[in-house]
């Protein structure tokens, strides 16, 4: 077996957070009184450290983008956690690839204790060693960092065995600055062109692609 463990990103990869991410940072923006009503325009948040999108995108000051991730926070935990959907065939995905032996873990740069929620509200918990993601104080954001400390945990297990899954350039880089393989998956929220420049080892544009892909990887 080439990996015994696979990381996989959440937001993009496993599920589709569109609606929840694009309406708390809608939300959070009203408190800067800036009205963005299209939702697409807000598509650019999903995947990336938050402080930093707000900063980038509307230009707040690195003061007001602290503060815009409590506003985001206000709307995600009442509401925007759920508004997200597992993409269709992802569950059977995993329950494959868990009986296989593989150990898979969730790295995000989501907050932890939220991810541990959405993965808990649809049930996919038991599936996963570990969820690591970000703290609350807004440390352990980038997804270098975050692939880094689960290394520190795995010392037993080769770099050569682990490989990143993510649909952004941010996980294929974080894959590349820590030694480990990476398959950028262009069904998610990065475009085929981010991927492809982001050059992962492998490239997958679809659920049934990526289900293909691993079930060889794990078999060579």
């Amino acid at each position: 077996m080439k990996y015994q463990v696979i990381l996989f990103d959440l937001d993009g990869t496993l599920t589709d957070p569109k609606i929840g991410i694009t309406k708390s940072v809608q939300y959070a923006l009203t408190r800067f009184n800036i009205a963005e009503p299209d939702l697409d325009r807000l598509i650019p948040f999903i995947g990336p450290p938050l402080v930093e999108s707000f900063q980038e995108f509307y230009a707040l000051t690195a003061t007001e983008a602290k503060a815009a991730v409590g506003y985001y926070r206000e709307y995600f935990t009442q509401s925007g956690m759920y508004e997200n959907a597992v993409y269709p065939g992802i569950k059977d995905l995993l329950v494959k690839l868990t009986g296989s032996a593989t150990e898979l873990i969730i790295a995000t740069s989501k907050p932890t204790i939220f991810s541990e929620q959405i993965i808990a509200h649809f049930g996919l918990s038991h599936l996963f060693k570990a969820i690591v993601g970000s703290h609350l104080d807004g440390s352990r954001i980038h997804k270098t960092e975050i692939i880094a400390y689960i290394l520190s945990q795995l010392p037993q297990v080769a770099r050569e065995g682990i490989i990143m899954v993510g649909d952004r350039k941010h996980d294929i880089i974080g894959a590349q600055n820590n030694g480990i393989d990476s398959i950028g998956v262009s069904y998610g929220y990065g475009s085929a062109v981010e991927i492809q420049q982001a050059n992962p080892n492998y490239i997958a544009a679809s659920v049934g692609e990526l289900d293909n892909l691993l079930t060889k990887l794990l078999l060579a």
